[in-house]
Parts: structure tokens; C-alpha cells; sequence
């Protein structure tokens, strides 16, 4: 079944994959550690394996649900889908099969457009620039397509047949991106400019400091927001505002999804008097 979900920038979320460790800053206040552990108390089956307790915690640690794999094959309204809220698919610990076979899904799911997010994009960029690694998505989706079993529709289903996979890579519904949180770790969208996609986009969120170093060409969207919760790290709006001006100048989308403090609604989301809304213009993309 679908999570509905209060992230503003997508409507759902959807999670093949749990658990991560924290890598960098950013990681540490990680709401979906302090879920996690929520969820194991509560009895729920996907979070009953542990991660490491340096680097993650009580039902944290990386385990895939072969299970719920297809459960976007199932929603026929097209939405918006957050993959892996509760995990990171650029993982060294998510088997590459596997990947592979969300990459499936996904491109067996064209009414929805997926929003993939690794602070892992070296990972991600060497898999995704791979053929071995297209060979196995198309692989899976012939797989797949061929299974009664599976709950695809039957268009895509007739379609597969004659699909065209080198003419279709980048996965026209699938959005990369990657977290920044900080003017150390920009290399990351460096990683995400050779990752092919149709939409590449930015979370910078929490946003700890300025960002000089930010370069924002082949980058389409670009998500900012500050920390929420008890220990929350203040942001300072100049920060942000360099950005703004940065994204205007190359029009590049921007999501200001909140200033942050002691709850998400704390600061609000105003930028010098008005709300930041934008998404990628993603007209021309077209399905399976």
C-alpha cells in the first residue's frame, strides 16, 4: 500500500529498501533512525534488523522487501513517489540485483514520476552509467512483463515487447537526486551531473552553511529547507537567499520547504515575503 506522507514535495512514499548508516552530517539527526526504532517497538515486520549502533540503530539496519516491490504497479492514479524515505538506494549494502529490479519497476509504472535521493551518487552514477546494469533492468522487465502474476497494466504490459531500452535510458519517469548539506560535500552534485536522468534535482536540506562552491549547470531542481526538532540547527536565511539568486539567474527550479526551529511549521516557509513552489518542467517526458 501507498504511505502517504508529509514531505511537501512529494505525495507518496514508497519503500523497497529500509534502514542506512549516517555518512556525513547532515545524518545526524535523521528522522528515519528515530522512526525506525519507533517501528521495531511497535512490532512492524520491516524494521526488525539492526544496524550498527555507530553509524545506525534499532531497526536501521539495511534489509530489502521483495514484497513490496510492485506495489506502485498497483496505484493507477499518477503520483508523485519519494523511493526509499526510509533507506538510500546508492547503499553499498542494497544488492545491485536489486536495484536493478526497482529500476524495473519503475520504468513498468510510467503514470508515476519517482523521486530517487542517495547521498551515494558515486554508486548510483556508476551503475546507472553501466550496460551491464541496463541489460539487467531490462532484463527484470522482460521478467516481469511476462509474469500473469504481477499486477501491470496490460498496455505496458503489450508494450514491452517492442520497447527500445538503449532508446529509453535515462528512465523518462524517474528523477535522481542528491543531499547537500553543506559547502564540504558539493561534490556531490558534481557525481549527479554524469548520472544520466531525465530530472536531476538538489535536497539541501538540513542546510547547515553557506555553499559557495554550488554549481547549479545540468541541475533542474533544487530543494532547500532548515532543521527541525529539539536539537535543530539554525539556518541563516543569506545562506539560502545565494542560492535563490543562483537558481533565478540559471532558472532552475526551487522548493523552499521551511526556515525550520523547534517543529517543521516553526519559521515557515516564507523567503523575503513570498513561498518558493517550483518543480522541474517535465512536459516532454513521455512513459514506456
Amino acid at each position: 500500500m501507498s504511505t502517504g506522507t508529509a514531505i511537501e514535495w512529494t505525495e507518496v512514499t514508497w519503500n523497497p529498501a529500509t534502514g542506512c548508516d549516517r555518512i556525513s552530517p547532515g545524518c545526524d539527526h535523521c528522522y528515519a533512525l528515530t522512526l525506525a526504532k519507533r517501528l521495531k517497538a511497535m512490532g512492524q515486520a520491516k524494521y526488525q534488523r539492526d544496524g550498527d549502533a555507530r553509524t545506525s540503530g534499532p531497526g536501521f539496519g539495511v534489509t530489502v522487501h521483495e514484497d513490496a516491490l510492485f506495489e506502485p504497479l498497483r496505484w493507477r492514479r499518477p503520483r508523485k513517489v519519494f523511493v526509499n524515505s526510509m533507506s538510500d538506494i546508492g547503499h553499498a549494502r542494497v544488492p545491485t540485483e536489486f536495484v536493478a529490479r526497482t529500476f524495473a519497476t519503475m520504468a513498468l509504472a510510467p503514470q508515476h514520476q519517482f523521486q530517487v535521493l542517495t547521498k551515494r551518487p558515486r554508486r548510483l552514477r556508476r551503475l546507472l552509467e553501466s550496460q551491464k546494469f541496463m541489460d539487467a533492468v531490462w532484463t527484470e522487465m522482460e521478467r516481469l512483463s511476462e509474469d500473469n502474476a504481477v499486477p501491470l497494466r496490460e498496455d505496458v504490459r503489450k508494450r514491452v515487447a517492442n520497447w527500445n531500452a538503449l532508446s529509453s535510458w535515462p528512465l523518462p519517469n524517474v528523477w535522481i537526486g542528491t543531499s547537500i548539506e553543506s559547502d564540504e560535500y558539493c561534490w556531490r552534485a558534481d557525481e549527479l551531473r554524469g548520472i544520466p536522468a531525465a530530472v536531476r534535482f538538489l535536497s539541501l536540506e538540513p542546510l547547515l552553511g553557506p555553499v559557495p562552491s554550488l554549481e547549479l549547470s545540468r541541475i533542474d531542481w533544487v530543494i532547500v529547507g532548515g532543521e527541525s526538532g529539539p536539537a535543530h540547527r539554525v539556518l541563516d536565511l543569506a545562506w539560502v537567499r545565494d542560492i535563490r539568486d543562483q537558481c533565478v539567474d540559471l532558472r532552475v527550479a526551487l522548493f523552499f520547504k521551511q526556515v525550520g526551529g523547534l517543529t517543521p511549521k516553526a519559521g515557515g516557509r516564507l523567503l523575503d515575503g513570498r513561498t518558493w513552489d517550483e518543480y522541474p518542467d517535465t512536459a516532454d517526458m513521455v512513459g514506456v
